[in-house]
């Protein structure tokens, strides 16, 4: 467990840590924005794309791209002196998502990020936080070249609830992915204090 001190004289501060997935389609910036915003040396679980995958890897539209994600990556970031957020990438290609219900495990929320270029690919990671009810926003990975859109036209083409924030993020921005990582915890405690809410009648 981390201890902090944050004045002198003053007792220690034992921070919450909290657990963030960030979920999309292959080759969408998931690594990246992992690598980006952690304060320390993220574990990355990266292989060379094989003739043998070709098959079941599609790399149209990320033509560029030799190597994926085979388990998670990992990643730490300190929020506030109380506040910790460890952040975990999943695997995109569907041959691997049977590693998403253990990296969902005590999750608070989560990131799906998305490509305007290939929108339908993050259709999965959306669905599967539908499905079990994990607060998750949608971070629009602003790609060189893309076509920007409106937030609400993101929305609409992803037919999300009105309550799932779209915010436009550059995956390779500290600052950028930190506000996007700020606005999943937010969302998920507004979401946690609804639930509790009673039903009015």
């Amino acid at each position: 467990m981390i201890f902090k001190r944050s004045e002198r004289g003053k007792a220690p501060v034992e921070p919450v840590t909290l657990k963030i997935l960030v979920a999309g389609g292959f080759g969408v910036g998931k690594t990246t924005l992992v690598g980006a915003v952690s304060e320390i040396k993220p574990l990355r679980t990266e292989e060379l794309l094989s003739e043998a995958g070709r098959p079941v890897d599609d790399t149209s539209g990320v033509s560029g791209k030799h190597t994926t994600t085979v388990a998670m990556d990992f990643g730490r970031i300190t929020l506030r002196e109380d506040l910790v957020l460890y952040v975990f990438g999943t695997p995109g290609q569907d041959r691997f998502w049977f590693l998403w219900d253990e990296l969902a495990t005590g999750a608070l929320g989560a990131v799906v990020l998305a490509d305007t270029r290939r929108l339908e690919d993050c259709f999965a990671a959306v669905d599967y936080f539908e499905r079990r009810s994990i607060p998750f926003v949608v971070g629009v990975n602003c790609f060189e070249g893309a076509s920007r859109y409106p937030a609400d036209a993101v929305r609409q083409a992803l037919d999300l609830d009105p309550a799932v924030p779209v915010v436009m993020c550059d995956a390779r921005e500290r600052q950028s992915v930190k506000e996007v990582l700020i606005g999943v915890v937010q969302h998920a405690m507004a979401a946690a204090a609804a639930a509790r809410e009673p039903a009015t009648t």
